[in-house]
């Protein structure tokens, strides 16, 4: 894939902000004491932690290939979904979000299939992804409350807020009316325009993709499967935790926290959620009481280990999707 001067920039750009975040913020950590607490975390857990990651892409490959086969007459193989996921993952480590275009592609080379299609089936599946989380995170509240309202509190006065809120609501109801107006006659002046038609088009194909989950042939293994990829990161991160002295003692549901926290870091625009990830992770084990130096590495970890995994795996997927595509074109030649 050639990559554009935009593109070029964009990468470069994200590298630069992933770079200097995780700098920042391991800049007073030794390796001495990195490398410590790895060597001395539990590698049974560890090892259980990768292959429990390993069943949840292959969940969401078998997913995938369950959306693409809605208005398919050939099944498409799980192993061939699970080959173009794993090259799109390690894709997103060099320019962040090719990856949806890339494994779009591979299944494009490997069985066919049309890539206009292929890229709904990824809206739809990642719109899918965004309401999984948004439970996780409602769900995470609700266990967590005290603690979400404690660290709101430490950033922002509450009762401040609401007083603020409250002097200014005619002012906020009038610019939200004022702002509501003015979209409506942009939308109706601009109607034509192509950054518009393609923001109706995006909602529209959105909508149309809800709508087509009814086509899917194995509901109860679509839900099942969606249910399950996130029950996957949910104990991926648990038995990583269990596997560290320092966080072995978290109960389930700060897990359940961290583990949200490490979601939310990894939608940043960066490759592989680098540094979002670390800082998102550290922040919250540090209000459950830990030293900064231990969730900060233990952030470290999780995230190198499952980085190795996706490098190990895009690699090998890579390499057989390159065997696969040479032995069509010696057939075809």
């Amino acid at each position: 894939m050639k990559l554009t001067g935009k593109q070029v920039l964009q990468v470069v750009l994200s590298l630069a902000l992933a770079g200097w975040i995780f700098w920042f913020l391991y800049k007073d950590i030794s390796w001495t004491s990195l490398t410590a607490m790895f060597l001395e975390s539990s590698f049974f857990w560890l090892t259980i932690s990768l292959i429990i990651s390993v069943v949840g892409f292959w969940l969401r490959a078998w997913r995938w290939a369950l959306l693409i086969d809605a208005d398919a007459q050939i099944q498409t193989k799980t192993v061939r979904a699970f080959v173009a996921l794993m090259v799109g993952y390690l894709a997103n480590l060099v320019v962040p979000r090719a990856g949806e275009i890339a494994r779009c592609g591979v299944l494009v080379k490997t069985e066919g299939k049309q890539l206009g299609g292929l890229i709904g089936t990824v809206v739809l599946e990642r719109t899918i992804d965004l309401l999984f989380m948004l439970g996780t995170i409602l769900l995470a509240f609700i266990v967590e409350r005290q603690l979400f309202l404690s660290l709101f509190g430490e950033l922002v006065s509450l009762d401040a807020l609401v007083e603020k809120i409250s002097g200014a609501l005619p002012l906020v109801i009038g610019g939200f009316s004022i702002a509501l107006l003015f979209l409506f006659l942009a939308l109706k002046k601009y109607q034509d325009h192509s950054v518009f038609k393609k923001i109706r088009h995006f909602l529209r194909d959105m909508v149309r993709g809800i709508i087509s989950l009814r086509k899917v042939k194995n509901q109860w293994g679509f839900w099942g499967s969606s249910t399950l990829i996130w029950v996957s990161y949910y104990f991926t991160m648990l038995t990583v935790a269990w596997a560290i002295p320092a966080t072995a003692s978290l109960s389930l549901s700060s897990v359940l926290l961290v583990m949200v926290m490490g979601s939310i870091g990894m939608i940043a625009p960066v490759q592989g959620g680098i540094g979002t990830f670390h800082a998102l992770v550290a922040y919250i084990l540090i209000a459950f009481g830990l030293e900064e130096a231990d969730g900060k590495i233990f952030a470290a970890i999780i995230h190198g280990v499952q980085m190795l995994l996706v490098i190990f795996l895009g690699l090998f997927s890579l390499g057989y999707f390159l065997k696969i595509t040479a032995q069509k074109a010696s057939k075809t030649s």
